[in-house]
């Protein structure tokens, strides 16, 4: 018999996820099943549970089959990382995708060189053309009038004149030997 409405119905349990969840949630008013119905899903939910598990124990037993087959023919887990990696390196670079990608940066490089080419060749021409400026040329002559100011330039006499003389020009008075000058310590 049922009961009148009662207002929202809210369980007093969470069902938790597993075995037990499906017993635990009560039936809703729209999937209103005879006792042979869920006999019958009870029944198929057994079933494909024992399957499941029959399942994982195949696949556990065939895991270690490999496992023994790899290990005997010494393939080690490192030598299946390269493979695989090689293996999809490969896949990779013979893509549709990285083709196109490839080939568009090919382009892409040629036209950055082209362009640096041009850049640089404008740069050349543009420098020329201020050196080639009457202002350049006067403040070449007085950078080339200051060097000429600046250097020493050497005398006429003979080597030994130039190489006894001081900076300033003044001869360097020549002392006997083991002697210096009043004003020097000897080293």
């Amino acid at each position: 018999m049922e009961e009148a409405d009662q207002g929202p119905k809210s369980p007093d349990f969470i069902p938790e996820v597993g075995e037990d969840a499906v017993n635990a949630v009560p039936s809703s008013p729209f999937t209103a099943l005879t006792e042979e119905e869920q006999a019958e899903l009870h029944s198929e939910l057994a079933k494909v549970e024992d399957e499941i598990q029959t399942l994982s124990q195949v696949l556990a037993a065939k895991e270690k089959q490999v496992a023994d087959i790899k290990r005997k023919l010494g393939i080690t887990p490192l030598n299946e990382f390269k493979q695989n990696l090689s293996k999809g390196w490969h896949e990779v670079t013979t893509s549709t995708a990285y083709k196109k990608t490839s080939e568009t940066l090919s382009q892409v490089g040629q036209k950055a060189t082209t362009a640096f080419s041009s850049v640089g060749s404008a740069i050349t021409r543009k420098l020329e053309d201020v050196r080639n400026t009457p202002t350049f040329k006067s403040f070449e002559e007085k950078v080339e009038t200051l060097k000429t100011k600046i250097s020493p330039t050497p005398s006429t006499g003979d080597a030994e004149e130039v190489s006894e003389s001081t900076p300033d020009g003044e001869p360097v008075a020549e002392h006997p030997e083991g002697t210096c000058p009043p004003d020097q310590k000897p080293h």
